[in-house]
């Protein structure tokens, strides 16, 4: 038996006849789609489990073809509440920023060239002094994520030296990156004063021998320590390394260029306060509270930014193109924070969100608001990626518990759609949080909860 169904497989050539010309994947990459597809099926036919008859087996797998000619990169709406969600690409930005950007990119750019002089150019002279004045600082360059600005930045101070820093600050961001690594492949011997709750000043000066090359602050972004505690203000570290003639570090991972207050948001550093203190480097992202896309900016004086910029691994983390064009376009804007979709979203209200809720249920009829227990329940939320960890946000949500099947199920029905709704589960029921919902979003909202 087991043999008969391994007769009825189609051979890798029937299965390209059958596919549509049109078809833009590479040869290669339809025949290791097929012969994965067959192997497959081949396998449940040897256990004998396969069921299907030829012609279906045949369809599956130019349906597998076909999905993998749309691409598996696509578009989601994000009904977690959590804006700077990692998964879906940390800061979402404008629609206006990547067509102007897109507009520049589709035709050649002077990405490297000097258009007055004629002669090469540096790719940073296209942001880096916006971005060292936003920051306050001398000078500024941009690498291709924090973690790479980090390990630059390290590599470059001390490298076959000594890095000192509170055993309170090694943190572990998502993705597992944790400070000590990083410091070790650096090529950095670390050096760890004070406790996981108490670092001293005098802990910094026992430790700083002959071979101390940087003194490192890193900002515990992602969780906080309360209660007997004690830590070193930034000023005094800063004050403590010009003394010994010892650069000092400091990543703060989040990087808010405006105040957050003003946006009524929670307090974060911002990062031109953690300039004057007088630290000689900061470290942060670009793809964070800063709302812009996936990098690491470094922000500091004019020597230590040239001597980064200076280290041979520089080029192998450097910005694309397109990065250096959507930080161009998100750093020339951010005089009017309220451009930035990022801080829009974080700073939208609950009541907005109310009524953006109710705007999205008008379109749902009354049998499937009930079919679905549809009600608009009051959430909290996170920034996400370690940003604002110490407050959670007023959100609001459509809720879902369906009088038919789970909360899961549900879910699984809204991932599946042609553009995935992806929301979270908590107790029996489904939730849409509409914090992280884009303006433009609503309606295809409303289509979902109608196709489900």
């Amino acid at each position: 038996m087991p043999s008969d169904k391994l007769k009825s497989l189609p051979s890798v050539s029937e299965v390209l006849l059958e596919l549509n010309s049109d078809n833009a994947l590479h040869n290669n990459y339809i025949k290791f789609i097929i012969n994965k597809q067959l192997k497959e099926f081949r396998s449940q036919a040897k256990a004998g489990k396969l069921t299907l008859k030829r012609p279906e087996i045949l369809k599956n797998i130019l349906n597998k073809i076909q999905s993998a000619s749309a691409g598996t990169y696509r578009s989601v709406i994000n009904g977690t509440g959590i804006v700077l969600h990692t998964g879906f690409g940390r800061a979402p930005i404008s629609k206006k920023t990547i067509m102007t950007a897109a507009k520049k990119m589709e035709q050649y750019a002077n990405l490297e060239l000097d258009i007055e002089s004629g002669k090469r150019g540096e790719r940073l002279g296209h942001i880096r002094e916006n971005l060292a004045s936003i920051c306050g600082a001398d000078d500024a360059l941009a690498v291709n994520n924090n973690a790479a600005a980090v390990f630059l930045s390290l590599n470059t101070f001390a490298e076959g030296k000594e890095v000192i820093v509170s055993r309170g600050q090694e943190v572990e961001i998502g993705g597992s990156f944790r400070i000590p690594d990083v410091i070790r492949k650096a090529g950095c011997t670390m050096v760890e004063v004070g406790t996981t709750n108490r670092t001293r000043l005098e802990d910094y000066q026992k430790a700083i021998s002959k071979n101390t090359a940087l003194l490192l602050w890193v900002h515990t972004s992602n969780y906080i320590v309360k209660g007997f505690t004690e830590s070193v203000l930034l000023s005094d570290l800063a004050a403590l390394g010009k003394k010994h003639k010892i650069p000092v570090l400091a990543d703060v991972g989040s990087g808010a260029l405006v105040d957050m207050q003003s946006l009524e948001l929670p307090r974060e550093i911002p990062v031109s306060e953690i300039v004057k203190t007088g630290v000689d480097a900061v470290t942060f992202s670009g793809d964070k509270l800063l709302g812009g896309p996936q990098s690491g900016l470094i922000a500091g004086k004019k020597r230590h930014i040239a001597s980064i910029h200076k280290n041979p691994v520089y080029r192998t983390m450097r910005c694309d193109k397109w990065t250096i064009a959507l930080l161009d376009e998100t750093l020339r804007n951010y005089g009017n924070p309220s451009s930035n979709l990022a801080l829009s979203l974080l700073s939208v209200s609950r009541q907005t969100l109310k009524k953006c809720a109710e705007k999205i249920l008008k379109g749902v009829s009354k049998s499937r608001q009930k079919s679905l227990g549809i009600s608009i329940v009051d959430t909290e939320t996170e920034a996400g990626s370690g940003s604002l960890p110490d407050t959670r946000l007023e959100s609001a949500a459509i809720k879902c518990s369906p009088k038919n099947g789970s909360a899961s199920q549900l879910a699984a029905a809204f991932r599946v759609l042609e553009t995935p709704v992806i929301g979270y589960c908590s107790g029996r029921a489904f939730y849409i949080d509409l914090k992280a919902i884009l303006p433009g979003q609503h309606a295809a909202v409303t289509d979902a909860i109608n196709k489900v």
